[in-house]
């Protein structure tokens, strides 16, 4: 089945163009003072971070006010998301928080939960992590089997989180377990999402340590952790909705594609004042291909702000990232390349494999995405 993706063109208004320069002037003292560094990466206390962001009103900041929000535009957040990703400023310990836990929670959670943490994420006090994965399930988010069990006054979990970032750091966590069994209709039954306090006895967080000895995923384990009714969110058995409004949330913000920018930054500064033509070309393509993606992932702003469904659209400026690794374009007639040679496009990403030596599915995948950005790029 077709799908149709229109991404009407947005230009910021003026409100907006003063706010990057409030936000620019901000980083810039910031980076003085020694919070961060946006070469290295480096940063001091992350919650000091929050803090300070809090308190300049850019987190909530199209949440309603009597929540600790500020009723400002979703344009206007977009700006505050993109100079932060750009800078690398150190945006972790509030980033989930404000990009989904707290929309999820404004919009289905109880009015006791929205009236004590909202306020708090807002003020940058709280962090939060994403319960959604599962071992075995793959990347199958309604394949969970994590149980939570009816008891008196609340649940009853029990099961296994698996590659959940910065839990160790988190203080919440909102979580999809399984309350029912699926149904042979309808396999997204069954499903329910809860405000988890990561504190909470029965709660253990094991760290998974990267070859590199780095430490950001984590297994967290249930065992008879029990969560209030008020933390419930949204109707049992019936979270299928929520967590795909979840994860349109986490992408309709420029973080997917912005988070590889600095790798694109390093290879122009290497590539020195002369590069060969052959990578100046594949510069040049990466450019395109952000430029690209920065006009989708305004427009989803844009579709925000009109209150629009921008599920598809979210997916597909997640689909057409550069951290894909796309292969540069061969025609059929020349010879295949031997494996000693990569494509220009795959040495661009260090992080991922050759997509060449990729299943055929994904290489197909990929071409459809250059399809989609091809036909962004020549709207008028």
């Amino acid at each position: 089945m077709a799908i149709n993706f229109h991404f009407d063109p947005v230009d910021l208004p003026p409100e907006c163009k003063e706010l990057r320069q409030e936000v620019r002037a901000f980083l810039r003292e910031e980076i003085a003072a020694g919070s961060f560094s946006p070469h290295s990466g480096r940063s001091g206390s992350e919650k000091a971070f929050a803090r300070k962001v809090g308190t300049r009103g850019w987190i909530g900041m199209t949440w309603p006010k009597q929540y600790g929000g500020h009723e400002r535009s979703h344009l206007e957040r977009y700006v505050v998301i993109e100079e932060m990703l750009a800078h690398r400023a150190p945006t972790r310990s509030y980033s989930t928080a404000d990009r989904q836990s707290g929309p999820v929670i404004l919009r289905y959670g109880q009015e006791a939960v929205k009236e004590k943490i909202l306020p708090k994420i807002a003020s940058g006090e709280l962090c939060f992590c994403i319960g959604l994965s599962e071992p075995n399930s793959g990347s199958d988010v309604f394949a969970a089997s994590t149980r939570a069990t009816k008891t008196e006054g609340g649940w009853l979990v029990n099961g296994r989180k698996i590659w959940t970032s910065n839990a160790h750091n988190s203080d919440y966590m909102i979580a999809l377990l399984r309350t029912s069994p699926s149904t042979k209709e309808n396999r997204r039954h069954g499903l329910t999402q809860f405000l988890i306090e990561c504190k909470t006895p029965g709660i253990t967080i094991r760290p998974i340590v990267n070859l590199t000895g780095s430490h950001d995923f984590n297994e967290v384990v249930f065992d008879d952790a029990f969560v209030p009714d008020l933390h419930l969110i949204g109707e049992v058995d019936m979270a299928w909705k929520q967590a795909t409004d979840e994860l349109a949330y986490e992408r309709s913000g420029p973080d997917r594609w912005l988070e590889t920018f600095p790798a694109l930054v390093e290879l122009v500064r290497r590539a020195g004042s002369e590069p060969s033509e052959r990578l100046a070309e594949g510069i040049g393509r990466e450019v395109a291909h952000l430029a690209t993606l920065r006009r989708m992932s305004v427009s989803v702003a844009g579709m925000l702000q009109a209150g629009k469904t921008i599920w598809r659209p979210c997916a597909a400026c997640r689909s057409a990232s550069p951290a894909c690794c796309r292969p540069a374009r061969r025609r059929r007639s020349r010879p295949p390349r031997s494996r000693t040679s990569a494509p220009i496009g795959s040495r661009l990403c260090p992080t991922r494999s050759a997509c060449w030596r990729r299943p055929a599915a994904i290489r197909r995948r990929i071409r459809t995405t250059t399809a989609l950005r091809r036909h962004c790029a020549t709207r008028p």
